[in-house]
């Protein structure tokens, strides 16, 4: 099958391409590198960098022929979508858009587009059951809009126009290759932190909760999406939530250093609590984490340590 994947050069879809190279799939990725990298490139992907916003989309469809559109492109900063609304829009609304006109045009299959089970759910109330796919959309921040608006636009498209998608609600995805210089990604920053004898800065009060999934998993659940009788919405997360002052102690345990759990200013406007049922997924995907919070924390600490993120490029802006 002919993939293309958008930001294929990042964290998330770097595992994504490579799992489908693995699979004996051919792997088209466009990325235009202001946060992914060439050395998370599979020597075996057709790399086009270049902007999904880009008249040159064009012909990378028609050259290319893709018959799945896997689109983890995204300006993925919920701080920077506070802050910058129209940037965000014009990178998570408008890029999409563009992309599905290409895919129209150019007679492509099917869709998988890297939703998020955080940001469009909002805050889920303490004591609650874990979010399913049915709980109305209440992001608290412009990047969750955009994720939502993206799968309205899924269902507008397929509905008019028969276009198949699978949207999957991530989790708070983390593992080898996720930037520990950026604003978002606590693992990969904690880990980087307590590796260089640094000290990490816990916001808050540390209580705010996630469910962390690991990004192998993640990887085979775009493999499932394949699936012609794959379709819609899931989330995919482990359906437990971890609070940051566990994931701290873990991170120490697991690096094997003894500092001290430390508290910085609240962010404003945070979400508190996030956790996800995956009983869909099960399901409707076949689909079920199979990597342990403790497991999956060993694995990313042991890629850091071979990987020293200090010498690494630091992404381009």
């Amino acid at each position: 099958m002919r993939i293309l994947v958008t930001g294929g050069a990042g964290f998330i879809g770097s595992h994504v391409a490579d799992r489908y190279i693995n699979d004996g799939h051919r792997v088209i990725v466009v990325d235009n590198l202001t946060t992914g990298k060439l050395e998370h490139l599979n020597p075996r992907v057709q790399f086009y960098q270049l902007d999904i916003r880009d008249q040159g989309m064009e012909e990378i469809f028609a050259r290319e022929k893709p018959e799945v559109v896997n689109h983890h492109a995204a300006q993925i900063d919920v701080r920077k979508s506070v802050m910058d609304p129209l940037f965000d829009a014009g990178v998570n609304i408008l890029g999409m858009l563009h992309l599905l006109e290409k895919a129209l045009k150019h007679g492509v299959s099917r869709f998988l587009f890297a939703s998020s089970g955080g940001a469009i759910y909002g805050d889920q109330p303490e004591n609650d059951e874990p979010a399913s796919e049915e709980l109305p959309f209440r992001p608290m921040s412009p990047y969750g809009v955009a994720k939502a608006t993206g799968e309205l636009y899924l269902n507008y498209y397929k509905i008019v126009y028969g276009l198949e998608y699978v949207a999957l609600r991530y989790g708070n995805v983390y593992g080898p290759r996720q930037d520990p210089f950026g604003e978002a990604g606590v693992v990969a920053i904690f880990t980087e932190k307590l590796l260089a004898d640094g000290q990490p800065l816990i916001n808050g009060d540390g209580l705010q909760t996630r469910d962390y999934v690991y990004v192998e998993d993640v990887a085979e659940a775009n493999a499932l999406a394949l699936h012609p009788k794959v379709s819609g919405a899931f989330n995919i997360g482990t359906g437990v939530e971890k609070n940051v002052n566990e994931l701290f102690l873990n991170l120490a345990n697991v690096t094997g250093k003894s500092a001290r759990e430390v508290h910085g200013p609240a962010k404003p406007g945070e979400q508190r609590r996030s956790v996800l049922n995956c009983a869909r997924a099960r399901t409707g995907l076949s689909w079920k984490a199979q990597v342990s919070f403790e497991e999956g924390l060993r694995r990313t600490v042991e890629y850091f340590k071979k990987n020293s993120p200090q010498s690494a490029q630091r992404p381009l802006r």
